[in-house]
Formats: structure tokens, C-alpha cells, sequence
């Protein structure tokens, strides 16, 4: 069997028509997967032919290109999802990526903002400018609910609850889930549809609820702007806004402030609680400092 190119392509097409997979992890996987591939036809090694060594000694290549452990680990796992498939489809007998050893990742704990920071941060925007009630509710939103920034420009109007007071947000592999979203966050929400959005939208019809001053969808590069002109206003260090800063305050704050690990963990959609346990140790760090600084025997 050596056309792996072509098995790639109907993999690919599998994930977007029965996995429900993004657009970027449909991409992610391509760009992977093809370069692993590319790798075996430079050594004429047919892809249903390929054993562990074979994938053992692609990711240790890749590790001595110095490509980041993350992105190692990416790579084997897309290529895992391709001899699965080609498993599935009865193409080969097994999987030969089972026993290759994930690369270990160093664990980096997020960084948050203290919740002074958020306060500056949330009274950056300049109500009476144009788009001061939508960067007010916008950045309200991520703090009240954790949404990822791509979950946040992808809420539709009818994706608000405010008699409820909650939202439905839509994260990775279009999985839904329910979050509240808390009073301060509601109020500018309702001013915001009330009062702000009808200025972008100028008559035309739009069923995304953050739109840009031409009333289109927001970006990710639109809300970028929105929060380094935001954090700037703020006098927070720009270094320290990162695209998940907020979502990482939002667990961190909720944690401490005793929230039941699971219920952070369904708020942020996270399938694996082992990725919500990060914020414990970030809570657990803290309180080690408050004490060395502030007991007597510290």
C-alpha cells in the first residue's frame, strides 16, 4: 500500500463529516500527518508498512530539529488518529503507534491576572465611544463565563439567555455546553444588544452577537486589539495578555474562592478533569507564598 496521500484526504474529509472536528484541528491534523508522509516516501517506506521503530525514530527527528515537545506530541497524536482510521477502515491490522511513548511536556502553570488586574481591565473601555459597551460586555463576558476567545466571537444573538442568566457556548468538536453568566456580566450584555449593537448593525441582519464596526463577525485579531488597547488603558503589562489570560483568571479566582473542582471543570468544557487539576496547583502556589509572607514563621 503506498498511497497514503490519498488515505490522508479521506481521513480528513472522516474527521469533518463524522468527528465534527474544526476547521483549525482539520488543518492542525493535515499539516501533520502529511509531513509524516512526506518523511516515509523520502525512505520509501509504504504508510501501511510503517512499524513502532519506524514512528519512534519520526518524532525523535523532529525533537532533534528542536520542534517544541508540544508539537511532537501534536504530531504522534495526529498520526495515532490516522492508523486508527486506517484500522477502522480494515486497511491495516494494527495500530502501530499504540506503544510509542508520548513525549513528556514540562508543566507550565497558566498565567492569571489578580483580581485587581481584572478590575482594571474590566474598566478600561470608554463607554461613550462607539465601541466602549461592546468591549465592556465582551470582555465582562470572558471573565463571568471563561469561554475561549474563539467561543466568545462565535456566540450568536440567540445564544443568550438573559432571563435565565445563562449562555450556550459551543467549544472544541462543536460540543455544547451551558454557563451561567452572572449579573454584573448580564447587565452590560443587555445594554450592549440595547444600546450598542444596533449602531454596527445599520439595518443589515446579523445572527452573531459581537460584531466589528462594518456589523460583521468579530475575529480573533479584532478582539486582540480590544484587549491590548484595553490592558494598556488599564497600565497592566502587555506582556502579561495572552489569549487565555481571562479564562485562566476565571478558574483560578473560582477555585479559590472554593468552587467544587467539577463544576469549573463543566463551566469550561474541559472533557479530562486532569486539565481543570492545573488551577489547584496554581491556587496551592499562592497560598504557599501568602504564608512564607505573611506567618511569623514563614
Amino acid at each position: 500500500m503506498d498511497n497514503g496521500f490519498q488515505l490522508l484526504q479521506e481521513f480528513l474529509d472522516h474527521l469533518i463529516i463524522e468527528k465534527g472536528l474544526s476547521r483549525n484541528t482539520h488543518d492542525s491534523y493535515r499539516r501533520d500527518v502529511l509531513l509524516y508522509l512526506v518523511y516515509l516516501k523520502k525512505y520509501d517506506a509504504p504508510v501501511g508498512e510503517a512499524d513502532e521503530s519506524k514512528i519512534t525514530d519520526y518524532i525523535e527527528t523532529l525533537m532533534i530539529r528542536g520542534l517544541a515537545v508540544k508539537s511532537c506530541v501534536r504530531s504522534l497524536i495526529a498520526i495515532r488518529g490516522f492508523y486508527k482510521y486506517l484500522v477502522k477502515r480494515n486497511i491495516i491490522k494494527s495500530n502501530p503507534c499504540l506503544n510509542v511513548d508520548i513525549p513528556r511536556i514540562p508543566t507550565r502553570l497558566p498565567e492569571f491576572l489578580t483580581l485587581e488586574e481584572v478590575e482594571k481591565l474590566l474598566s478600561a473601555p470608554v463607554l461613550d465611544a462607539r465601541t466602549g459597551l461592546r468591549d465592556k460586555a465582551m470582555l465582562e463576558t470572558l471573565y463571568a463565563t471563561g469561554l475561549r476567545v474563539s467561543e466568545l466571537i462565535s456566540l450568536r444573538l440567540n445564544d443568550i439567555n438573559l432571563q435565565g442568566g445563562y449562555l450556550n457556548a459551543f467549544g472544541k468538536g462543536s460540543k455544547e455546553r451551558v454557563v451561567p453568566i452572572g449579573e454584573s456580566a448580564m447587565f452590560w450584555l443587555k445594554r450592549y444588544i440595547e444600546e450598542g449593537r444596533p449602531l454596527f448593525l445599520k439595518r443589515r441582519q446579523n445572527k452573531y452577537l459581537f460584531l466589528t464596526a462594518r456589523g460583521s463577525m468579530m475575529t480573533r485579531q479584532n478582539f486582540w486589539v480590544v484587549m491590548k488597547h484595553s490592558a494598556l488603558r488599564a497600565g497592566i503589562d502587555k506582556k502579561k495578555i495572552k489569549p487565555h489570560i481571562m479564562r485562566h483568571s476565571f478558574a483560578t479566582h473560582l477555585i479559590e474562592g472554593g468552587a467544587d473542582l467539577r463544576m469549573v471543570q463543566a463551566m469550561l468544557g474541559h472533557a479530562d478533569i486532569s486539565s481543570t487539576q492545573i488551577y489547584t496547583h496554581l491556587t496551592d502556589q499562592r497560598l504557599r507564598a501568602l504564608h512564607k509572607k505573611k506567618h511569623p514563621r514563614g
